[in-house]
Parts: C-alpha cells; sequence; structure tokens
C-alpha cells in the first residue's frame, strides 16, 4: 500500500521545521529482513554494533564495501565561497516564493518538490544511507533515497574532457592512494541543485554545467569511514568549497526502497503542505 507520508517526508520537515515522527515512520520489515538504516532507532545500533563486535573487529582499509551512514554529510554552509557575479544571480533565482501569508511556499523553486532526481553531488549530502560494492574494474553506490546509484570507474579510463551528454550522477574514475580511495566526476546536469541553503531554507546552491567534483574515503576503523568533498565550479564560485565528516557503518542494516513519486507528492502537497503555508490548495 502507498504511503504518501514516506514518499514527501523530507518536504515537510524540511520546509516547515516540522519534528519527522510521522513523517519517517517505515513499517516493520518480513521476519528475516534487516531494517534500513533511517529505520534504525538507538538502541538497534547498540544491539547490532555489539552483536557484530564493531569496536575491534579487523578490517580491510581497501575494502569499503557495506552500507555507510542514515542520512548523508551535510554541505558545510558556514564556509561556503563567494559567489561570482552569475552565480550569485542564480542562486537568487532560487529564492523560494512566499504563501499569502508570507511563509516560503514549500521551496516552491526546489527540484527535489518536482521529484526530479536528486542527482550528485547532492546525494552525498542527503541520502538516507548508501552502500559501496567494489568490483574489478568499478565501485558501484547505491543509494536510498531515490533507489539509484552511481559507477565509479576503477579500470583506468580518464574523464571526458568535453562530456557529450550531461548526467544527473555525473560520470565518475576513482584509484587509491595508500590507503584513501580518491573519486573525481564532471559532467553533471545543471537542473539539479547542490543543496538546500540550510542556513535559512529559502534558496538553493546551484551549480553549472562546468561543475568538477572531488571525492576522498578512507576507512580508519571497521565501523568509520572519513570522507570528504570538494565542489569545483568556477562559473558559480570564486573558490573550491571543501566539507569533510565521518561516516558510521550502519551495521545490521540494509537500504530500503524511497521513491519520490509524483502522483503521492502532488497529492500531499495538496492537502497538507500548501494549505499549512496559507496558500489553499492549488
Amino acid at each position: 500500500m502507498r504511503n504518501p507520508a514516506i514518499v514527501s517526508a523530507g518536504i515537510l520537515a524540511v520546509l516547515f521545521g516540522v519534528t519527522s515522527f510521522a513523517l519517517s515512520q517505515h513499517a516493520p520489515p518480513p521476519p528475516g529482513w534487516p531494517l534500513c538504516p533511517r529505520c534504525q532507532g538507538p538502541q538497534d545500533r547498540a544491539q547490532a554494533r555489539e552483536k557484530e563486535k564493531v569496536d575491534g573487529h579487523a578490517f580491510d582499509p581497501h575494502n569499503l564495501d557495506g552500507v555507510w551512514g542514515n542520512n548523508g554529510i551535510e554541505l558545510d554552509v558556514k564556509n561556503v565561497p563567494p559567489f561570482t557575479a552569475w552565480g550569485y544571480e542564480q542562486y537568487q533565482a532560487t529564492r523560494a516564493e512566499d504563501s499569502p501569508l508570507g511563509i516560503p511556499l514549500s521551496n516552491s523553486k526546489d527540484p527535489m518538490m518536482r521529484c526530479d532526481p536528486l542527482g550528485y553531488p547532492r546525494l552525498f549530502a542527503y541520502n538516507y544511507g548508501f552502500e559501496f560494492l567494489q568490483e574489478k574494474d568499478r565501485v558501484v553506490q547505491f543509494f536510498e533515497w531515490g533507489h539509484n546509484w552511481r559507477t565509479i570507474w576503477t579500470d583506468g579510463r580518464k574523464l571526458p574532457d568535453d562530456p557529450p551528454e550531461p548526467r544527473w550522477m555525473g560520470y565518475a574514475v576513482g584509484h587509491w592512494e595508500g590507503d584513501t580511495f580518491k573519486v573525481e566526476s564532471n559532467g553533471y546536469d545543471d537542473r539539479s541543485w547542490l543543496t538546500e541553503d540550510r542556513r535559512d531554507r529559502r534558496w538553493g546552491f546551484p551549480h553549472s554545467d562546468q561543475l568538477r567534483v572531488e571525492e576522498t574515503y578512507r576507512r580508519t576503523s571497521y565501523g568509520t569511514l572519513d570522507a570528504s568533498i570538494t565542489i569545483i565550479d568556477p562559473k558559480v564560485f570564486k573558490k573550491p568549497w571543501t566539507t569533510t565528516g565521518k561516516i558510521n557503518l550502519s551495521v545490521g542494516a540494509e537500504l530500503g526502497e524511497y521513491l519520490c513519486v509524483p502522483s503521492d507528492n502532488d497529492l500531499f502537497n495538496q492537502q497538507y503542505v500548501f494549505p499549512a503555508a496559507g496558500g489553499g490548495k492549488q
């Protein structure tokens, strides 16, 4: 049975600061099936870590396999680089429209509100958990949000200098330097946002077709991954924008399915989001 509250869980919470107690609930999994990363509570995580003996567990620093995190690493909005003139114009164009009550109307410019793919690197910041699977010639990164993936090629190919067509998930290549897995990517579809501006949640951070992304991942223990992402877009920002953080292994969890379904999304907005903003049903 479809559940609009699950499909559109992030919308009301993100836009109006509503707590997520009723918005992120999931039905319990079938017997023998693990919880999704975001479905686990603190007690579930503690029990899983104890059962798996995470502390002190042996690990291979060149093996990134596993389900990681439950909500992504938010981009460091405290250190946003200065915009170029063109970039500032694009940023201002993302400003949410206001309802008759003066409330930002569901951040109406956010592509997420139309069920557009989040794309990358937004999925770095907002993903509900992801899974790395390493193969001989590639690393595949699966995301619960949108139930999609990207392929990071490790077969020696180079990034295209002039990508023939833009991609929501970009073109990505990776290689090891010591114990650090380095990823470079480009060729992104500029309809996506880098992220919502979480300083006041009325704008979004855009990017251009010149966007390049550099990432590093280093497994420092069985249960911990150090990660960094650097956004390089000279058309939008005057210098690179770097975010660093730690991601915990989601022990005892497996990715679920979290899709933005346009029909459910529209129904939820019509019944709850627009009226809450004083705009009435659209």
